[in-house]
């Protein structure tokens, strides 16, 4: 089937992920560290941010709800690009052969509102991106078929016409049932493999 359109997700496709990038670089009782991870700020709780509730609300909970671990808490609210260690390797030269080719480019992303409005100016990789939905100012989050349904409309073509592409199985099977083509990322050279297969790059 013809692909009128590449919408990517973006973390673990385009940019690496991880709160421990941060934790570990401040947190040095490996036990301390692991409850961090493992209960305080949790890729769970994060998910809230994804859904549009602000940080106003999420920090102070948090410490009400943690007071021994205030500094941590605080330091994903205000070093959060600090979990982000660089770009997915091979995937923003994929981007470029895409947009060298006239591709339309477009995302989705589940990433909290404030976080992409810190995020965004550092990543220059999105200016060839003609339009992204963000779930934290949408507060719409995938898999909710919904936020395809918006992306659709805002990008101005059907959903069989765009591929989308994202590591998280869930949003794949969702987009899928949704209508789109799809592609399960893993490595970029998989995706590379795909996008050549379809003739669009």
């Amino acid at each position: 089937m013809q692909v009128d359109a590449v919408v990517f997700d973006v973390g673990r496709v385009l940019y690496q992920w991880r709160l421990g990038h941060l934790f570990e670089k401040i947190v040095e009782d490996p036990v301390r560290l692991e409850r961090v991870l493992g209960e305080v700020v949790t890729e769970e709780w994060h998910f809230e941010a994804d859904h549009g509730r602000p940080l106003a609300e999420m920090v102070p909970e948090r410490i009400a709800l943690y007071p021994d671990f205030e500094p941590e808490i605080r330091a994903y609210a205000t070093r959060f690009n600090e979990t982000i260690p660089g770009p997915v390797p091979g995937s923003h030269a994929l981007v470029e052969r895409l947009d060298a080719r006239n591709v339309p480019l477009f995302a989705i992303t589940n990433f909290g509102a404030e976080f992409w409005a810190g995020f965004r100016p550092t990543a220059p990789v999105f200016d060839r991106f003609r339009d992204i939905v963000v779930s934290g100012e949408e507060r719409l989050a995938k898999p909710d078929p919904a936020i395809f349904a918006l992306a659709e409309r805002r990008f101005g073509l059907p959903a069989r016409s765009m591929l989308f592409i994202d590591d998280n199985p869930a949003n794949v099977d969702a987009a899928a049932r949704c209508g789109w083509q799809v592609h399960h990322f893993r490595a970029s050279k998989r995706l590379e493999d795909d996008l050549a297969n379809r003739a669009l790059i």
